[in-house]
């Protein structure tokens, strides 16, 4: 895992990123950790008073707090407080710049909101007003403000429902059109997006910041021999990745296990490349994503000097001592299909990428034998497009096939057989 100094500096960066300056920081050793108030109260006065001598108007927790322990840190240090899990999502409301993504936020932050609402504004000890059928006790403005709130999350889960529809509709019509879709995933800030740009020539942001993109972009890409894939740039992972983005995000991580191949984007010159890779396998375990084809590209190795000994802790990889970037590819081999160095800025690597991406396509396609109707023109072009022919003869039953297929056109016409 992160070490405490590790952590702090990704929380910095994250700060940074929703241009916040940070001033300090300081952390604690606790056998557990203290309900009231995460910290010891001993901490909390130095923090208090360090806070007031650096000028500091927000302190900002590296996890996430109780609705208790916010409360209880806000009365006590008198300073604005936030934990890990509020600034994601206030830099995810930032980022997030279509409707879909808007939504996903949006709901993400009204589950995360609603169990603290009691420290959040200063009216709700007030009853509401009375009127007719509401004079007597009335209800407090808190639980009026609750169920708005609940209202509009269920808004939000419909809403999200048909994006979802949605976006079931265009897999099926990108299946019909017999692309295959190679679904690139990462730590943040890895370099996805422009991959994605270098592979397409598209013009996804890229910016040298934390969550820099959120919607899925899908963009199509040549193979060598003139095949071609769809590939769909997805939100980036993080470590202690809230709960709630995970699940306000499943129409857009859906498009993750729809995939036919997950390429998983790492930054080759980060000194704790192997955590990272680590959090974004364990991100993908949590999603239910296993037993699906997976290539490492191994991103922004003109940073990196491959005679050089790696500083990176090996985290479940043997490396040897003085290990290189080489021994580093050859030690992922076991847990990838294939282990590619890139630089997607420099445009290096990018033509072996596509040809691992092309043999592990390959590698997954199934023999089939079959004899299609002639009604049935649309499944042999898909076949042509994106499978291997060996045999076609045209016989008075229909066209006489025999080659390799993916294994989604296989089902596709295994069940028009029956």
């Amino acid at each position: 895992m992160f070490s405490v100094e590790d952590s702090l500096d990704e929380l910095e960066r994250l700060a940074a990123t929703a241009g916040v300056q940070t001033v300090g920081r300081d952390w604690q050793n606790l056998e557990r950790i203290n309900p009231a108030t995460y910290i010891g109260s001993g901490k909390v006065q130095e923090i208090t008073a360090a806070s007031s001598e650096l000028g500091a108007d927000l302190i900002i927790f590296d996890d996430e707090l109780s609705p208790a322990q916010l409360r209880n840190l806000e009365r006590l240090t008198q300073i604005q407080l936030l934990d890990r899990t509020a600034l994601i999502l206030d830099i995810f409301a930032m980022h997030a710049r279509t409707r879909e993504g808007a939504l996903q936020v949006e709901l993400a932050q009204y589950d995360y909101r609603l169990p603290r609402l009691t420290r959040q504004w200063t009216h709700l000890s007030r009853q509401a007003v009375g009127g007719v059928g509401l004079r007597g006790p009335g209800e407090t403005q808190l639980e009026v403000d609750r169920r708005e709130i609940s209202r509009r999350m269920a808004r939000l889960r419909d809403e999200l429902e048909e994006v979802r529809r949605q976006r079931g509709l265009k897999r099926r019509m990108r299946r019909r059109r017999g692309l295959p879709v190679v679904a690139i995933v990462g730590y943040t800030n890895a370099g996805k997006s422009t991959l994605l740009n270098r592979l397409s020539g598209a013009e996804v942001l890229v910016e040298d910041k934390l969550f820099a993109t959120l919607d899925p972009t899908t963009r199509r890409a040549d193979m060598p021999g003139g095949k071609q894939v769809l590939f769909t740039d997805t939100v980036g992972f993080i470590q202690k990745l809230p709960t709630q983005l995970v699940a306000a995000f499943r129409a857009t991580l859906e498009e993750v296990h729809e995939a036919d191949i997950i390429l998983h984007v790492a930054d080759a010159a980060d000194p704790h490349v192997m955590l990272k890779i680590a959090t974004v396998e364990d991100v993908l375990r949590d999603l239910g994503i296993r037993d699906k084809p997976m290539i490492l590209a191994l991103n922004k190795i003109d940073l990196v000097d491959p005679e050089a000994e790696l500083s990176v802790r090996s985290h479940g990889v043997a490396l040897p001592e003085g290990a290189t970037l080489q021994d580093l590819i050859v030690g992922l081999l076991d847990r990838y299909d294939q282990v590619v160095p890139i630089s997607a800025e420099q445009g290096v690597g990018i033509d072996e990428l596509l040809g691992a991406v092309q043999q592990v396509l390959l590698d997954q396609m199934i023999e089939v034998d079959t004899t299609l109707a002639y009604t049935e023109g649309d499944l042999l072009a898909i076949w042509r497009q994106q499978g291997a022919i060996e045999v076609e003869d045209y016989e008075p039953q229909g066209v006489h096939v025999k080659g390799r297929v993916p294994r989604w056109l296989a089902a596709v016409i295994d069940t028009d057989e029956e």
